[in-house]
């Protein structure tokens, strides 16, 4: 922004200046790029005063000291081992003129020239982070592109607590490394960012106080400006700014051991976030999906329900059912296991209406509708065009409707209604894949059922489904299928982009694209897996999904609602770059993610599954009024920074997938031994 009159910057200090000094940290000798080393001071208009170095010291081997001053600031900054490739650093910023001075902190890591610098910012920035066809606009990398306003930049700050992880990643032709902060410091909340550097070479970026820019976004197509924080530096005041640098090789996927490193750094709090043990959760969920989303003319589980009854009522209430995804047979499933479970008979017909009027209704092309309104009827969902029917939404209806039915079969009760649309919906699948190819169809035609297009990952949805019908219809020629589009989505995972789960976020990455690919891979795995291919990807897929897992607890203003009942975001995953708030959709696949555990040997993913649900038994309403919504009523956003609504708020709605996948989650969490201790 503009310097004011007023400011008290020096302005020398406001002038652009060439290019700093470079303090390089490992050598050419290492057989890996260089690893310069920037630390600058921000000028309120955004130019950068380097103050590094003036001497470097290394008498300690390992160990790097370096000196600068500029612009009445003195600067030492302290790199030391701290494990393989990690150094911890202490930066250490001194105001040595007598007056004050507005500025901030700046550290930079330049890597050498590259052809793609496969960003991430975990939850916020996935390499280019949206493909060109993709019709939501959110922020976007895509040399030589910029245009701002369209949410195109070589160059992007952020906030820290839009980051699963404080942390941004990149890499050269040679090797790669990440930079990692707290979110809050002594000069406020810090932030993480990246540029593309003179030369092509990848610059990793931290703030204090943060930036974003070049401009802010808010979850719209229309940008914010520039949010830039300031500091007034009084003569004499010091600050000092930790943070650890990761020297990483060129493997994409090298980010995972350091988000495992981070998560285990943080340390986990003494007592559970959680409000309820997972049987009162259960019992909770239950209700508020019976009593505030079920309607019986026609037996539907409504979309979203009001918090405010009295202002609102029913005019609050969203008359719509999505067959899966946001409504429907995933939740219906969970309904009747908790319906069986205590032997409740009016929720387990409730549960059965709902999958009998799914089942009941298909498009003439053999598959699942997208939605049901109750004006409208049914029709294709959010696709954005009447015959394009969402494969993801087809998927996961077929996989929950299969899983209801297995259920059933198991207590002696068969549903022939069920069966029969599982298997068409399966035949539309067999017929939508690539035959070259073998990846499934990412939508459908509701007249035909053939496939549309086979952009993105939609059609991974499908995989676990014909996993689990090949058991229990005895039919080879599914699982065949499942592991032709196994392999053929395998780049996906490894190229560590997957994308399109949403019907309404298209070819941009997701955490449901995630949890779609954990629970394909597991299952694939447990059908069979010579070699452990299968394993190995159903290990980098949770990997990538718990990028968008909040490591550690956001600070909330205690006047918030958040902040004032104590809400800890630990465990609570990002919707995605596009949806920066949080969510609970990641309960869907934690039976998959406890036994990936266990398949592993390894307690990382089970703790992180733990984590999740510890999270999300928090705001269930326990009463009548409890944060003012009504018992059972479970919300779908908390917003954890400033998108869509301000830092601290609660989206004053109960949605059925909400209650509805912390619901299936403590249902499968009581018969698991690795949560007898959260009941």
């Amino acid at each position: 922004m503009p310097a004011s009159s007023t400011d008290p910057t020096p302005p020398a200090f406001r002038t652009p200046l060439p290019r700093p000094p470079e303090l390089v940290l490992r050598e050419e000798a290492d057989g890996l790029a260089q690893f310069p080393y920037l630390v600058g001071l921000l000028a309120p208009d955004g130019t950068c005063r380097p103050v590094l170095p003036d001497a470097v010291v290394r008498d300690t081997p390992g160990v790097v000291d370096a000196t600068g001053t500029a612009a009445g600031f003195h600067a030492e900054l302290r790199l030391e081992p701290a494990g393989p490739g990690l150094r911890a650093a202490t930066l250490t910023v001194t105001r040595t003129a007598p007056d004050a001075a507005v500025a901030g902190l700046r550290v930079e890591l330049r890597l050498g020239p590259g052809d793609d610098p496969g960003w991430l910012v975990p939850g916020v920035f996935y390499g280019q982070n949206r493909l060109p066809g993709s019709t939501r606009p959110f922020p976007r990398f895509a040399p030589p592109e910029e245009d701002p306003t369209g949410l195109t930049a070589l160059a992007w700050s952020f906030r820290a607590d839009r980051c699963a992880t404080p942390a941004v990643f990149a890499r050269d032709r040679r090797g790669g490394a990440a930079l990692a902060i707290a979110e809050h410091g002594s000069l406020g909340q810090q932030g993480v960012g990246f540029a593309l550097a003179e030369g092509d070479r990848p610059a990793l970026r931290l703030h204090a106080p943060y930036r974003e820019e070049p401009v802010s976004y808010y979850g719209s197509q229309t940008p914010r400006p520039a949010d830039l924080p300031e500091h007034l530096w009084q003569p004499g005041e010091r600050h000092t700014l930790r943070f650890t640098v990761h020297l990483l090789d060129a493997d994409p996927h090298a980010y995972a051991p350091v988000l495992r490193a981070l998560h285990t750094a943080t340390g986990t709090p003494p007592e559970p976030a959680a409000w309820v043990g997972v049987r009162e959760a259960a019992a909770l969920s239950a209700e508020g999906l019976h009593r505030w989303h079920y309607r019986p003319d026609p037996p539907v589980l409504l979309e979203t329900a009001a918090f405010d009854r009295e202002a609102l009522g029913a005019r609050g209430d969203r008359q719509a059912m999505h067959v899966s995804w946001i409504s429907g047979a995933p939740y219906a499933h969970a309904l009747l296991l908790h319906a069986r479970r205590i032997g409740d008979t009016a929720r387990a017909d409730a549960a059965i209406g709902v999958l009998d009027h799914i089942c009941a209704h298909l498009t003439p092309g053999g598959t699942f509708w997208g939605q049901w309104t109750r004006d409208g009827g049914w029709s294709a969902g959010w696709t954005g065009h009447r015959d394009r029917l969402h494969a993801r939404t087809l998927g996961d209806a077929t996989l929950f409707t299969l899983r209801a039915l297995r259920a059933e079969r198991a207590r002696g009760v068969d549903h022939p209604l069920w069966e029969q649309a599982v298997r068409s919906n399966l035949a539309a699948a067999l017929k939508g894949q690539d035959a070259a190819t073998g990846r499934l169809a990412a939508a459908h035609h509701r007249d035909t059922g053939a496939a549309v297009d086979h952009r993105g990952s939609a059609g991974l949805a499908f995989v676990g489904a014909l996993v689990e019908a090949a058991d229990l219809f005895g039919d080879p020629v599914l699982l065949e299928a499942a592991r032709r589009a196994g392999a053929a989505f395998a780049a996906d995972v490894t190229s560590e982009f997957l994308c399109g789960a949403p019907e309404d976020v298209s070819l941009a990455p997701t955490s449901e694209d995630g949890y779609n690919a954990v629970i394909a891979y597991t299952l694939l795995h447990e059908a069979g897996d010579e070699g452990g291919r299968w394993l190995d990807l159903a290990r980098r897929a949770a990997d990538w999904t718990l990028t968008f897992r909040y490591t550690y607890d956001v600070r909330f203003h205690p006047h918030t609602l958040l902040g004032r009942y104590g809400f800890r975001t630990r465990g609570a995953d990002q919707a995605s770059p596009s949806n920066q708030h949080l969510h609970a959709f990641g309960l869907i696949c934690l039976p998959e993610t406890v036994r990936l555990a266990r398949h592993l040997g390894d307690p990382y993913y089970l703790r992180s599954a733990r984590e999740n649900l510890d999270c999300f038994r928090q705001f269930v309403a326990r009463a009548d009024g409890d944060f003012n919504a009504y018992r059972g009523m479970v919300s779908e956003r908390f917003y954890q920074t400033d998108c869509f609504q301000s830092k601290g708020m609660l989206l004053t709605l109960s949605h059925a997938w909400s209650a509805g996948v912390l619901l299936y989650a403590c249902e499968h969490a009581l018969g698991l031994p690795e949560f007898q201790e959260d009941l």
